[in-house]
């Protein structure tokens, strides 16, 4: 029978279309959990989460939800599922919520994260990265519908990234996910792993908002497939040059994969159309950045960053 820690205590930073719904699925499943919750904090407060999904609809109630970390009590893993555009308050989020030997594990999409939350918490405490494949959209307050996937490829981070084996920690944060239901990878190789989400990431989200398209009306036309294809090929080039190898299968497997997929508007499209500020420097950015640092040619990635800065602007602007 498998064994897991009464013990552990999760927060969830971020109680949004990721942290809503695999905090929810925690609580769910037993795990003693702590949301963060900003606009709808009153809301989740009085009638709990609703999680709409293909796997069975669920509402918690109630729920430990609070609306400032000085609230919430230290906790054994920390989940940070906020937007990197918010990441700059991290450094006022973690510091509360650190116990003697905290895990941070980061929900997030981009590049180079992992390093900056290290530099917050320090040595004493682990920070691990997690790569969603999940399909999920924050509908309401304290309302998420999961449409397709929900697996995770989980991370430990070192510095320069250098791969490490599994730790007794992250197989225990593992085997709190799998009793919820939720696939977990486990990887030695986090840098790999945030190569090949961003293979996804890069084309998808990029073009489903300078295209205004879904992600079957870009997967099912052959000119934007091949687009997307391309990008692809060129964010593998840039893993290439960090000697993180992605084989041409792995390609076609995402592309199979999102033929597949329900009819999704990405979380990027969301945040352009409700005019909130994107990710567009954790995502295009960073990886550009680090092609140019390597003398890599990356002309597709270029221009879909120049796009998205563009377009961008305007809420960027609001942001204090």
């Amino acid at each position: 029978m498998e064994h897991r820690s009464p013990l552990r205590r999760y927060a969830i930073l971020g109680t949004g279309a990721i942290g809503g719904y695999y905090g929810a699925c925690l609580q769910k499943s037993g795990c003693d959990v702590h949301f963060l919750a900003r606009s709808d904090y009153d809301h989740i407060q009085v009638h709990g989460l609703q999680v709409d999904s293909p796997d069975g609809d669920f509402k918690l109630s109630p729920v430990q939800v609070y609306a400032s970390v000085e609230a919430m009590p230290p906790c054994d893993v920390i989940i940070v599922a906020l937007k990197t555009t918010q990441n700059h308050l991290l450094n006022i989020l973690l510091p509360p919520l650190l116990g003697e030997h905290s895990t941070v594990l980061l929900l997030q999409n981009g590049l180079n994260a992992e390093e900056q939350v290290a530099g917050i918490v320090g040595d004493r405490h682990r920070v691990m990265g997690g790569l969603c494949f999940i399909c999920s959209n924050k509908v309401g307050p304290g309302h998420i519908r999961h449409v397709d996937y929900k697996a995770i490829a989980i991370g430990e981070y070192a510095p320069d990234y250098a791969p490490l084996n599994i730790s007794d920690a992250l197989e225990a944060i593992a085997q709190d996910f799998e009793s919820a239901g939720i696939p977990i990878v486990r990887s030695e190789d986090l840098l790999l792993a945030r190569w090949q989400k961003l293979l996804w990431n890069i084309p998808f989200n990029g073009l489903s908002v300078v295209l205004d398209a879904t992600t079957d009306e870009m997967i099912h036309h052959p000119a934007i497939r091949q687009l997307a294809e391309d990008l692809m090929n060129e964010v593998r080039a840039i893993a290439a040059a960090y000697s993180r190898t992605i084989e041409d299968n792995y390609v076609e497997k995402i592309l199979a994969d999102t033929e597949t997929m329900e009819p999704y508007r990405t979380s990027m499209k969301l945040d352009f159309e409700n005019q909130n500020v994107m990710e567009v420097d954790a995502i295009f950015g960073n990886p550009l950045k680090a092609a140019q640092a390597k003398g890599i040619s990356t002309p597709k990635l270029e221009v879909l960053y120049q796009q998205l800065t563009f377009l961008n602007r305007h809420s960027a602007m609001r942001v204090v």
